[in-house]
C-alpha cells in the first residue's frame, strides 16, 4: 500500500504576528525571537535574514497590481537556518522601511510581511512564486482588506482558503 506524503501547511495560526516595531531590523528580530522560542529556526536565523537582506532586499511594490494596495517584504535566508517550512505573516501597525527587490538603491515604506522559512533548498522559489501568485491574483478589495486586518486568526483563514487552491 502507497502511503501518501501529508503536505505540510504553509500556514500556522499561532505564527501569524501583529508587529508594533518601526524598523525593518527591530520587526525581523521580534518575530526571529518568537520562532526561535518556537523552535522553528536556529540560532543564526535573525543575522542571516538580516545579511540576505541587505545583499538580496526583499521590498516588493504592489502598486503595479493595484495603487491602492500597500507595499509588502518576504524576508527569508537560506534553509539550513530554519526548521520547517512554513510562511510567517506578520501586519505592521507602522510602515517599515526596506529596499526594494527590483531596484535595491531605492527604499520603500512596507506595511505587510510574509517571512518564509523553508528547510528545502529546492521549494524557496516555489513558495515565493505562490506568494506572488497570491498577490497578483487576488481580488483588490479582498487583499486591501486582508492587509489592513489585524485580526490574527481572520488573516490566517484568508491565507489559508487562498493558498489551498494553489498547487505546492
Amino acid at each position: 500500500m502507497l502511503m501518501e506524503k501529508k503536505e505540510e501547511k504553509l500556514f500556522a495560526e499561532d505564527n501569524v504576528y501583529i508587529s508594533s516595531k518601526t524598523t525593518a531590523e527591530e520587526v525581523i528580530q521580534e518575530i526571529s525571537d518568537k520562532l526561535l522560542a518556537d523552535g522553528l529556526v536556529k540560532p543564526a536565523f535573525y543575522e542571516n535574514v538580516i545579511g540576505r537582506e541587505k545583499d538580496f532586499p526583499t521590498g516588493i511594490d504592489l502598486n503595479v497590481v493595484n495603487e491602492s494596495l500597500p507595499n509588502i517584504a518576504i524576508p527569508h535566508t537560506e534553509g539550513e537556518f530554519v526548521n520547517v517550512r512554513r510562511v510567517i505573516p506578520v501586519h505592521l501597525e507602522h510602515p517599515v522601511t526596506f529596499k526594494n527587490m527590483i531596484d535595491p538603491s531605492a527604499s520603500m515604506e512596507v506595511k505587510f510581511l510574509f517571512m518564509i522559512l523553508n528547510n528545502d533548498p529546492e521549494g524557496q522559489s516555489n513558495i515565493l512564486a505562490q506568494i506572488m501568485n497570491f498577490c497578483t491574483t487576488t481580488n483588490a478589495n479582498d487583499l486591501g482588506a486582508f492587509f489592513k486586518s489585524t485580526d490574527k486568526k481572520a488573516i490566517y483563514e484568508f491565507l489559508n482558503r487562498s493558498f489551498k487552491d494553489q498547487k505546492a
